[in-house]
């Protein structure tokens, strides 16, 4: 299935390439590479995840603008993308996310406040990678990539590849990190060592400002060609693609079949973070094409054509999506200050004789205040 774009360069439009399970319109096709089946509770259910996690971003937004976050990266559009791949995950599997993941950070279970107490200003912290299998948040852009490529590569000599132990990690990066020399090396080194990590790139045409066709003259999943491992575009408003191209690239790094790019062709309906300006640099007709291919009303669609979801069911989740925002602005309101000497709690994981010798001695500085006016 295609999906026409407004906008692209020769080489980097969508094609008959691009992997799709759901069109536009709520129609269920099939794939011969992707097979995928699943149940109207699992669909009701990836339904129930793509509403609540849009008006998590909508409510972080509002706090942004509000002036209680700092800054906010919208996921608007990607929704699809990140809840799409983020069920596709299992148990022993490690994601190394960028700043945008909201989505999968939901699907690992990672408390939504969590996120906004990083871009609140109040956490040094954020939460421990390893008790959901979800690192941490990551601004530098692409370095995670290598981040994601050593931790598979530890996995691999582990020995635990094909067993029931087995795991592999995911990467997650945009269109715009693809020119970054940390992606490009963390290809060479999961290519040559066969590292089990899936490189999953939610391509949404802008790096910030910058257009996709200043970032690759052919489409980006070809790219792992020239790296010596396989690659494939799905259609990243697509939940259900996205659910199986992410599920099988991970059974097969698991397996120890290697590395493998996914691009998941989609588009950042909302400014870069709340200090971007996206009309200063792209036009309206682009965004409404693509409103058209909305992740949220393509699943709802194919909910009421094939009678699986009666005007309550639809209700009640944005009822209850309504109450989880109320709640959690109520509570990232209420989240408190830390106190100073917090900034050396998580710097690693255990005593360091430096840390220690700055700790006293920021300590000192602030006892010398006590008692004064």
């Amino acid at each position: 299935m295609t999906i026409n774009s407004v906008r692209g360069a020769p080489g980097v439009q969508e094609g008959a390439d691009l992997v799709q399970l759901l069109t536009p319109e709520g129609e269920r096709v099939d794939h011969p590479d992707y097979p995928l089946e699943l149940t109207a509770e699992q669909v009701r259910g990836l339904y129930r995840d793509l509403v609540i996690v849009r008006r998590v971003d909508l409510e972080a937004v509002a706090l942004t603008r509000q002036g209680e976050l700092g800054i906010w990266a919208s996921l608007l559009g990607q929704e699809a993308a990140q809840i799409g791949s983020g069920r596709a995950l299992g148990e022993h599997d490690m994601v190394f996310p960028t700043y945008r993941e909201h989505g999968v950070a939901w699907c690992r279970n990672v408390p939504p406040l969590n996120l906004l107490g990083l871009f609140r200003g109040v956490s040094h912290g954020g939460w421990d990678p390893e008790e959901y299998r979800f690192h941490l948040y990551t601004i530098v852009i692409g370095s995670q990539t290598l981040h994601a490529t050593g931790y598979a590569m530890g996995m691999q000599r582990d020995g635990i590849l094909g067993t029931d132990k087995a795991g592999a990690t995911i990467a997650y990066f945009g269109d715009g990190a693809t020119s970054q020399g940390d992606v490009n090396e963390s290809f060479v080194f999961a290519s040559v060592f066969n590292a089990p990590v899936v490189f999953f790139c939610q391509n949404n045409q802008w790096a910030i400002s910058e257009p996709l066709e200043k970032q690759s003259r052919i489409p980006l999943y070809k790219r792992a060609q020239g790296y010596g491992f396989p690659g494939v575009r799905v259609d990243g408003n697509d939940v259900f693609a996205c659910l199986a191209v992410t599920r099988k690239a991970l059974e097969n790094a698991r397996s120890g079949q290697g590395p493998m790019l996914v691009e998941a062709y989609t588009y950042r309906m909302g400014a870069h973070t709340t200090t971007d300006d996206p009309t200063r640099y792209r036009l309206k007709a682009e965004e409404e094409a693509w409103k058209l291919k909305d992740p949220i009303e393509r699943v709802k669609a194919y909910l009421v054509r094939g009678d699986l979801a009666d005007a309550e069911f639809f209700d009640e989740i944005d009822a209850e999506a309504k109450a989880y925002a109320r709640d959690l602005r109520k509570a990232c309101l209420e989240l408190p200050d830390p106190g100073p000497m917090a900034m050396f709690e998580h710097v690693y994981a255990e005593g360091h004789p430096l840390i220690t010798e700055e700790q006293e001695q920021f300590a000192a500085y602030l006892a010398s205040f006590e008692g004064s006016e």
